[in-house]
């Protein structure tokens, strides 16, 4: 294959001003992040339009299966897209390819096998997730439609878009991704409304498979398209175990996957706790964690959008311009969380009756979205700090913080919480976790930092 050195690239990676070339790799993917919340909240939007309480738990009982989806996302995604940015840092164009098309074909293969899983041992599994005899039914027929029927196309539209945006191609990736957002935002009312087709939770989950296969054959097209002119690689000829690539991947991708199946396991913990006060318990504690996956999706979407940057820098050995991205990134995204969270926290019950006109809904809703919103600003640390970890290779800072924040402080924060102060304490555990991690992720990255100058120093490279 053809040396295919593109120097637009280059040139945002290593001379494009900081604050730019954040804002360009950046802004692509906030914008993609929020409108997939927006996605997700049409969801929980439209089946809330029901006032069926079982329908939205249905829903909300789900969500954990879905967010392991990102396990997968993240072993073959952030793996991959780490070591794609790290090859061209150092013009290594080989590993560039294989990287890309191990990550298609592991995807491929994980959402295929994720599928006959959960389809073979579905009823065990939907008593996991909290369902009772109220709500198994629902439940079932929205994860039929995102898991028995959607779990490949779910996972090959995430993998392709951060293998895209590894090659600084951000705008791309997130045309990507918004356009399944988008389409399925309009399907919903049309899947779910019973004016329409009135298949409730079930259409919702129709929706979210039809707009995913929509997704990822915009990516085919794309690759088609630039064929020759990208990094990208998913030619089956590209794709062989080869030890240095399968490690290099896995080094940085498997800590990412457990980190998300952590947070499955977190999730389902509170939605078990959650789930012994009712339906009407459950539907707004899932309502208060899609509105506030707007700000946290922002901090993803900022995070995730300078890793290619911060990866290429590392590799380079452009320590000072990995420090002032670092710090740009950090303030922008405290410009935005910190008013963001005041709102949360003084119109929570406005924000929880957009979704669900039901007073006691309401009244939950509020309480716990004055505790979950406190953590927000915390979580921008913590994100960006485990980004930096991923995009330098270090894998085992990344798990170590995953460890942190799950079992050492968040699932013990909720069973302490849930026994001092039942049901409303839960929503205060992320901000104990966060609180902690905010610390040691200053101080870890604050000496990560120092210890790469200090060894550009010693073989004589400039480390600005």
């Amino acid at each position: 294959m053809k040396n295919m050195e593109d120097t637009q690239k280059t040139q945002l990676f290593e001379n494009t001003p900081v604050p730019k070339a954040v804002l360009s790799l950046s802004v692509p993917t906030v914008i993609s992040s929020l409108v997939m919340v927006i996605y997700n909240l049409a969801d929980t939007y439209f089946v809330g339009m029901l006032n069926d309480s079982i329908q939205n738990s249905a829903v909300t009982l789900a969500a954990p299966v879905l967010l392991a989806f990102n396990a997968v996302n993240n072993l073959f995604g952030v793996g991959g897209s780490s070591m794609m940015s790290r090859g061209l840092g150092r013009k290594d164009y080989d590993t560039v390819y294989r990287s890309s098309a191990m990550s298609f074909y592991g995807a491929l293969f994980c959402g295929i096998l994720f599928s006959a899983l959960y389809t073979a041992f579905r009823t065990p599994l939907l008593y996991l997730l909290g369902a009772d005899a109220q709500t198994l039914a629902a439940t079932g027929e929205y994860l039929m439609w995102t898991v028995s029927f959607g779990a490949v196309p779910a996972i090959l539209n995430v993998v392709l878009a951060y293998l895209v945006r590894a090659e600084g191609a951000s705008l791309h990736a997130s045309i990507g991704t918004m356009s399944g957002c988008l389409l399925n935002i309009v399907l919903d009312p049309i899947f779910v409304l019973p004016r329409r087709l009135g298949m409730g939770a079930a259409g919702a989950g129709c929706a979210t498979f039809l707009s995913n296969c929509a997704a990822c054959l915009y990516y085919f097209v794309l690759l088609f398209v630039k064929r020759g002119h990208t990094y990208v690689c998913i030619r089956p000829s590209m794709f062989r175990f080869k030890k240095e690539i399968v490690l290099g991947v896995f080094a940085v991708g498997i800590p990412a996957a457990i980190q998300n199946l952590l947070n499955v396991t977190g999730m389902t913990v509170l939605n078990n706790f959650t789930s012994s006060f009712g339906p009407n318990a459950i539907a707004a504690m899932g309502i208060v964690q899609k509105i506030n996956m707007v700000p946290v999706n922002i901090a993803i979407g900022f995070s995730q959008g300078v890793m290619p940057l911060v990866s290429y820098s590392f590799a380079s050995e452009h320590i000072g311009r990995m420090k002032q991205t670092l710090l740009f990134t950090l303030k922008a995204m405290m410009l935005f969380m910190i008013p963001v969270t005041v709102l949360y926290y003084f119109n929570a019950g406005g924000l929880v009756s957009l979704f669900m006109k039901n007073g006691e809904i309401i009244a939950y809703g509020t309480r716990f979205m004055r505790g979950m919103c406190l953590a927000t600003p915390l979580l921008c640390i913590d994100f960006l700090a485990v980004g930096v970890f991923q995009a330098c290779g270090f894998g085992a800072l990344a798990f170590l913080f995953a460890i942190l924040r799950k079992i050492i402080l968040e699932i013990p924060a909720l069973f302490l919480l849930n026994y001092l102060f039942p049901l409303y304490g839960l929503a205060y555990a992320q901000l104990v976790a966060e609180f902690v991690l905010a610390i040691a992720a200053v101080a870890v990255v604050l000496r990560l930092l120092k210890k790469l100058a200090q060894r550009c120093q010693r073989s004589g490279e400039s480390p600005v």
